[in-house]
Parts: structure tokens; C-alpha cells; sequence
């Protein structure tokens, strides 16, 4: 018996370790594959590209804010795991009709090592979820940290939206060594490129999702904004909070060091 509050303050409980999971989230669904629990997988969204076996293998229930109620109920699950930023509320008070749905509130690296030992309490692979959380705080308290230039996350365009304080992808950007410029704003705010302009960041970052950024962005956003260093970065060491942040901490320094080379 397991009984565990998701982070919606929603009490769950399951009579038996879960046996038919789906995960509506591409960072817990690579996360559940690093727990080890590939045969109580049974269904994973579209945009679950990680690992590359399970996007091949496994049933894709729909997009993360477009599920298909009618797949998700032919697979018979017995545990649901969403997040409360990628999937809809609706959406989610419909799938609590045919199973437990445990949903997460990631914002930053504390709760997304929360959200590493929750899923690791409810999956009952506690052993496994600790490890994790043990190795990827190592990585990340061995960062040295040294803010000092100002910086815009930038998630898509027309119009421009960037990363606010309250983001994931805002405290990946702390742990760069890089001062978020619209700390203050909250979620995804939309900018001109006037905003852009009297903003004035030292750094820009063109993330490769969910707006594939590209070189030919380099060269427009430089053709008003001539002094700022532009980068694209990987978007998934920004944005994915799951076993993945294994990896992140070496992506960040290499992305300090050259932000600092080019300034």
C-alpha cells in the first residue's frame, strides 16, 4: 500500500506497487526508463523522444496538452504521472476518472529533486531515485558560480517569449553563472524587439525547443542588438528535470566558459 501527496497537495493512494504507468511528460518519462521500470511502462506522449527504444516502442497517448482520453483508457493504467506546467488542469481532472494521476510542480533544482523521490516513493524504486538525486546534486554543488552577466533565455519567436524568474529554465541559467535580465516577470512574457533592444542583455540564449532557434536567428536578433553575444543552446539541459540533469552541470560550465570567452 502507498499512500504519497503529489505537489498539488492531492493525496494518492495505491493499494499495490503501479504496473501500468503512463507518463505525460518527456523529462519523468526518461526518468522512469533510468529507475528501471521499462516493462510498467505502457504509454508515453509524442514528444517523449527519451530513450530512443521507448519512443520507438511504446503506445504515444498524444501530445502533453492534447491527450487522447480514449488511449490512455484502452491502456488500462493503474498510476498517471503529469506535471502541473505541461499538462492542462482539464485534462488531468478527466484522467483522475480512470486512475491515481500523481502530478509535479517542477520551478527549480530543489523540486525537481523532490519530484526524482517521489516518483522514486510511489514507483517503489526508492534505492534507485536516491542515487540519482545523490549524484546529480553532487554535479551541480561542484559548479563554481560566479553571476555577473546579464542574460535572455529566449523560447520562441513571433513574437519573442523568454524565460521569467519563476522558470525551470531560470535557475538553470543561475547555475551558468548568468543573471537572468527579467528575473522580476513571471512564466513566458512576450517581447518586441524595442523590449529586446532597451533591455540591452549581455547574453542572448536561442533554445533549440520548443522553437528550433538556428543560426539564421543569430543574424537577425545581431542586426538590432550588434553587442550582445548570442548562443544556441540545447534546450533540454535547460528545461528537462528529470534523470537528465545528470548531464547537465558539465553542459552548463562548457556554456560559462564560453559565454565568458565571448564577452
Amino acid at each position: 500500500m502507498i499512500n504519497i501527496q503529489d505537489h498539488t497537495g492531492k493525496l494518492i493512494y495505491l493499494p499495490s506497487p503501479p504496473q501500468r504507468i503512463i507518463s505525460l511528460v518527456p523529462s519523468q518519462t526518461e526518468l522512469l526508463y533510468d529507475l528501471g521500470l521499462n516493462e510498467r511502462v505502457v504509454g508515453i506522449t509524442k514528444f517523449c523522444v527519451h530513450p530512443q527504444q521507448w519512443f520507438n516502442t511504446k503506445k504515444r497517448i498524444g501530445g502533453t496538452k492534447n491527450i487522447n482520453i480514449d488511449i490512455v483508457k484502452s491502456l488500462d493504467p493503474d498510476l498517471i504521472i503529469a506535471n502541473k506546467e505541461e499538462n492542462t488542469k482539464e485534462q488531468i481532472e478527466l484522467l483522475e476518472k480512470l486512475c491515481p494521476v500523481f502530478t509535479t510542480n517542477v520551478f527549480d533544482l530543489s523540486s525537481a529533486m523532490r519530484m526524482i523521490q517521489d516518483i522514486g516513493i510511489i514507483t517503489q524504486t526508492n534505492k534507485a531515485a536516491d542515487i540519482l538525486s545523490a549524484s546529480i546534486n553532487e554535479k551541480f554543488n561542484a559548479l563554481s558560480i560566479d553571476q555577473s552577466l546579464r542574460a535572455l533565455y529566449l523560447i520562441w519567436k513571433n513574437p519573442y517569449m523568454a524565460a521569467g524568474g519563476d522558470t525551470f529554465i531560470s535557475d538553470m541559467m543561475k547555475y551558468a553563472g548568468l543573471v537572468n535580465c527579467i528575473a522580476s516577470k513571471q512564466r513566458y512574457p512576450e517581447f518586441s524587439v524595442q523590449d529586446i533592444i532597451d533591455l540591452n542583455p549581455d547574453i542572448i540564449l536561442l533554445s533549440s525547443e520548443p522553437y528550433p532557434f538556428t543560426e539564421i536567428h543569430i543574424n537577425e536578433i545581431r542586426s538590432f542588438l550588434p553587442t550582445a553575444c548570442i548562443i544556441l543552446v540545447n534546450g533540454e539541459y535547460f528545461s528537462w528535470y528529470g534523470s537528465r540533469l545528470r548531464f547537465t552541470p558539465s553542459y552548463l560550465k562548457e556554456l560559462q566558459n564560453i559565454s565568458l570567452a565571448n564577452i
